[in-house]
């Protein structure tokens, strides 16, 4: 089974992060597992967890990134990783008063094997944040984990002021993070395939109470971009590990198994990366095509697709000894 990609969806307290979470779980046919944090009013719709999510842990007793060695949120993992469950990834949503960057060492510290770190998704209200959480000369500290920052409620803004507020919101996240994806939105609107592997757009179990969803409510306002490109054998390591780490730009997302030859026989790895945040390991599965996909926001298609090809170019020669201790590297400290 592929390691199961664990979010961490963060927010201040009434950005927008539980309708989000919402629109995220009306996404035809994937399964996903939910983390809710049991502190103050938790609203994450009852119907869509029971409905369309294969299991739902609560953590009580607080914010989820202080509970004493993160035990009650490896429980939650611990349950969701079981392979029985068939989930395409687990969304932990933590209080309005939780530290992002706490809530990701959690995550990718965790001992509950079969995860990986699935990026930090970081919610903001634009017309409220610079009075709620951005009030001070330095940039808040959460901005350094966020792989994704949404800026929500964009239609509570003024509409001279928006393009304004957006560039404002813009600019202090990327002083310090300036390798962050940020996108605008209204309502939670989003692109699911920006977060985790969306099936068709047809659910696989019609009889799910919320399959046949108006899909004009659910919809995001703008789709993400996706560019994918095969390989034809065993490639180049040093190339791959170019590519994710200085991806195209505009990618948020880039996934895929890849092959190379060396010493006789012929090794696979199954390469993730969110925002900057690199996953390499082995890949254990028999089946599936290597190549990668791209995805992200208002792609240059023809440039990622070169990009990608020029990664993938079939390396009869044999792999060079530095990619191949680069790519090594990333499996080694992504284990």
């Amino acid at each position: 089974m592929p390691q199961l990609p664990v979010i961490a969806l963060t927010g201040h307290l009434g950005a927008g992060k539980t309708t989000l979470l919402n629109r995220l779980l009306r996404a035809p046919g994937a399964r996903i597992g939910v983390v809710v944090n049991d502190f103050g009013a938790i609203n994450v719709d009852a119907g869509l967890v029971m409905g369309q999510v294969d299991d739902a842990e609560a953590i009580s007793g607080g914010c989820v990134c202080c509970l004493p060695d993160a035990g009650g949120l490896d429980a939650a993992l611990e349950k969701l990783a079981q392979p029985r469950l068939r989930l395409d990834a687990v969304i932990v949503e933590a209080s309005g008063i939780a530290d992002p960057p706490a809530l990701a060492r959690l995550i990718r510290f965790s001992e509950v094997g079969g995860i990986r770190p699935g990026g930090v998704i970081d919610v903001i209200d634009a017309s409220e944040h610079f009075e709620t959480v951005d009030t001070g000369t330095l940039p808040p500290e959460r901005y350094a984990a966020a792989t994704l920052v949404v800026v929500n409620k964009t239609d509570r803004v003024p509409a001279p002021e928006r393009d304004a507020v957006r560039a404002r919101i813009v600019d202090r996240v990327r002083e310090l993070n300036p390798q962050a994806h940020v996108i605008a939105t209204e309502q939670g609107r989003i692109d699911p395939a920006l977060v985790f592997d969306a099936a068709a757009e047809q659910a696989a179990q019609p009889e799910l109470p919320f399959a046949e969803l108006d899909r004009d409510e659910a919809a995001p306002h703008v789709h993400a971009d996706a560019v994918t490109v095969g390989a034809d054998g065993p490639v180049d390591p040093g190339r791959v590990v170019d590519l994710i780490e200085d991806p195209p730009e505009g990618v948020y997302r880039l996934k895929g198994a890849v092959a190379v030859a060396t010493g006789g026989r012929t090794r696979r790895y199954a390469v993730n990366l969110v925002g900057r945040q690199i996953h390499v390991a082995p890949h254990t599965g028999r089946s599936g095509a290597d190549g990668l996909v791209a995805i992200g926001m208002h792609l240059d298609t023809p440039a990622v697709r070169r990009r990608l090809e020029e990664a993938l170019r079939p390396a009869p020669e044999g792999p060079g000894a530095d990619g191949l201790r680069r790519l090594d590297r990333y499996r080694r400290i992504s284990a």
